[in-house]
């Protein structure tokens, strides 16, 4: 064998690259069929490789989390298409210049499930846990959950108050949901129309070296006990 020649394991993941973003930025501007296959290595050198090896390298510990999760490092698995799905969508454009890697268990119906992801864009990137575009149905039953066993949910997120690194997101109902009497830590997660909570980050150093691989085992890790409190929620649903 060539010793000149590394395999991606062997590499693994050492941070993205000024060169990502370049590549993500001239996409942006440049959003066409003609010009992507002109440029596809690029795509695959600068973005898909270091994605495939940031899976890789997170999928040893994401297993300890959930045995179940998918962690093959490809397209459709754990790693997003770049091509869009513009059949109906307003916007149609022919390729996303946001990409993600998630952690999910497999399946057709995990739009009510769980998921970890890392997602970069031309500015910023950022990561976190949640649910995926929940049905009102699963944010009833996580409502349900928290009226029934509060001491429950306020142990799965006792990781909160604790941290500066995540901050709770997703759309809020219109109308108050909780009462006065509620604790106030449970206040702002109970009234989500959506729920997940997120790292949001401007692009600094720690993007283009292998500490990102230690924020986000570091980080992940704190959100374990609200991942299985959100799966007790889909799986009672499926009872």
């Amino acid at each position: 064998m060539d010793k000149s020649v590394t395999t991606q394991k062997e590499m693994g993941f050492s941070g993205f690259s000024p060169e990502t973003l370049d590549f993500l930025s001239d996409l942006n501007a440049n959003n066409n069929k003609a010009w992507f296959e002109a440029h596809k290595p690029d795509y695959q050198k600068y973005l898909l490789e270091p994605l495939k090896n940031l899976v890789t390298d997170l999928g040893s510990f994401m297993l300890t989390i959930d045995p179940y999760f998918e962690t093959r490092p490809a397209v459709n698995k754990t790693i997003s298409r770049i091509y869009r799905d513009t059949r109906f969508s307003k916007d149609k454009s022919l390729f996303k210049s946001t990409m993600w890697i998630t952690f999910k268990r497999p399946g057709k119906d995990w739009r009510d499930a769980p998921a970890y992801f890392f997602e970069i864009s031309l500015d910023s990137y950022r990561y976190g846990m949640g649910l995926y575009a929940a049905s009102p149905d699963t944010m009833y039953r996580f409502r349900e959950m928290i009226d029934k066993r509060p001491k429950e949910f306020l142990e799965a997120i006792s990781f909160y108050s604790k941290q500066e690194i995540f901050v709770v997101e997703g759309e809020k109902y219109k109308k108050i949901l909780f009462d006065e009497n509620m604790p106030e830590e449970i206040q702002d997660w109970y009234q989500r129309r959506n729920l997940y909570t997120a790292c949001n980050r401007k692009i600094d150093k720690r993007l283009f070296n292998r500490e990102l691989v230690d924020d986000l085992i570091f980080g992940f890790g704190l959100l374990a006990p609200f991942y299985h409190f959100l799966w007790k929620i889909k799986l009672e649903k499926t009872r």
